[in-house]
């Protein structure tokens, strides 16, 4: 029971790096968890919350079936020295069943879609990725779903006063 909580809290530190960019300029359709193949340094860089999915993609390739998060920049991890750093954005592995794989490929060639990365979080000491399938949206989508984040937001501020005024 105490190994339980303690693992509940240290998940809690662990930081969660997020591409909010993503949602904004994307409709996410549809998402998909995926392991990373990375390197020593680059967990320690992502456990210390150094690193950017801003201007990150995901290639999806089904001839060998193989997943690929380009242009994420992890920063290099100082302590280690300098002879043990990684590229800061080098191209790397994504993790996932090769149907999975082939399915995205596919969506891509035939639909335009993107696959974009949204979310980099730990699950068991494990980096993950949450990869979304998205469609880019123009210039008026973009201000049509702020507005209706808007709205949104304005009937659940009204509904909650309503709750607390009788």
């Amino acid at each position: 029971m105490a190994a339980a909580k303690k693992q509940d809290s240290s998940a809690a530190r662990e930081p969660v790096i997020e591409n909010r960019r993503a949602r904004h300029d994307y409709a996410v359709e549809e998402t998909l968890e995926c392991g990373i193949e990375l390197r020593g340094t680059e967990v320690k860089s992502i456990r210390a919350g150094q690193a950017s999915l801003a201007e990150g993609w995901v290639l999806a390739e089904d001839a060998p079936p193989r997943l690929a998060l380009q242009n994420v920049h992890i920063s290099e991890y100082a302590p280690a020295g300098a002879h043990r750093q990684h590229d800061p954005v080098r191209p790397r592995r994504l993790l996932a069943h090769k149907r999975e794989i082939r399915r995205l490929a596919v969506e891509v060639r035939a639909r335009g879609v993107a696959l974009v990365p949204l979310k980099m979080y730990f699950v068991r000491g494990r980096v993950k990725l949450l990869v979304g399938v998205a469609l880019g949206r123009k210039k008026g989508d973009k201000r049509q779903a702020i507005a209706e984040r808007e709205a949104r937001r304005d009937i659940e501020r009204e509904t909650s006063r309503r709750r607390f005024d009788h």
